[in-house]
């Protein structure tokens, strides 16, 4: 598969259509610049990324990045939007089966009913919401592994944030048996349940969703979007004048 190069990682030049055709298991992973910036100096998140069997290109903002240093990809696939493609395309696809983990207690509970709903048929067979800092907890996640291997997925969404998300799937992939397909999607549960809006489609048009969501919840997202994330752009630059070195 054709890989482009943008810092220390490379990103699958696919087209959203080919994921769906292609993407039959595997470990994806959807990085945007907030990710990018957490993988100059999270080794641990870093490694997790190595390991990924499909990454993907989740921001329009990196899309455009990849056209400042010249080597332009078919399409950004945001992982919110991507998921509701997903289920949609392979709603007559009985063998395929997802477990949604994540978000606050009721919510992944609602986003099952919500897309099962819309599917037409049970293709979310389960929905668990662990406890605040259930990652550092061995118990609790021995207990969320046996839930999920006594289901029927085979699809494993992970919505509790990055690196979190990622970090535990890459801990703990090889205890979910049935599993063939792991999604780290963020806040996609929310969105799904209808309980954060994502962004009008003139805002992800225009690559400003990360400003809606600033508006949205300003208190948390100020200070990443605006200040821990800027460093991207020095970062590009370097990468543009081939003064770029990757940390690790």
């Amino acid at each position: 598969m054709d890989r482009k190069r943008i810092l220390n990682i490379s990103i699958d030049n696919i087209s959203e259509q080919e994921l769906l055709e292609k993407l039959t298991e595997g470990f994806v992973v959807t990085p945007n610049v907030d990710h990018l910036v957490k993988l100059q100096k999270d080794k641990e998140f870093y490694d997790v990324y190595e390991s990924a069997d499909i990454v993907i290109c989740d921001s329009k903002i990196l899309a455009l990045a990849f056209k400042f240093l010249g080597t332009p990809i078919k399409e950004a696939i945001p992982g919110s939007s991507f998921f509701s493609h997903f289920y949609e395309y392979h709603k007559d696809n009985e063998n395929l089966k997802v477990f949604l983990l994540g978000a606050a207690e009721g919510v992944a509970l609602k986003a099952q009913e919500n897309i099962n709903k819309k599917v037409g048929r049970d293709i979310i067979v389960g929905a668990h919401s662990p406890s605040y800092g259930f990652e550092k907890n061995e118990e609790e996640c021995m207990q969320i592994i046996d839930i999920i291997n006594s289901s029927s997925a085979t699809v494993l969404l992970v919505g509790v944030g990055a690196p979190k998300q990622e970090k535990w799937i890459y801990k703990y992939k090889d205890k979910l048996h049935n599993i063939k397909i792991f999604l780290p999607l963020g806040a996609t549960i929310d969105f799904e349940a209808g309980y954060v809006k994502r962004a009008p489609i003139i805002f992800q048009k225009l690559a400003l969703e990360w400003l809606y969501r600033i508006c949205q919840d300003p208190k948390r997202l100020i200070s990443r979007y605006l200040v821990d994330d800027v460093i991207f752009f020095k970062y590009l630059i370097q990468q543009k004048l081939k003064l770029y070195r990757n940390p690790f």
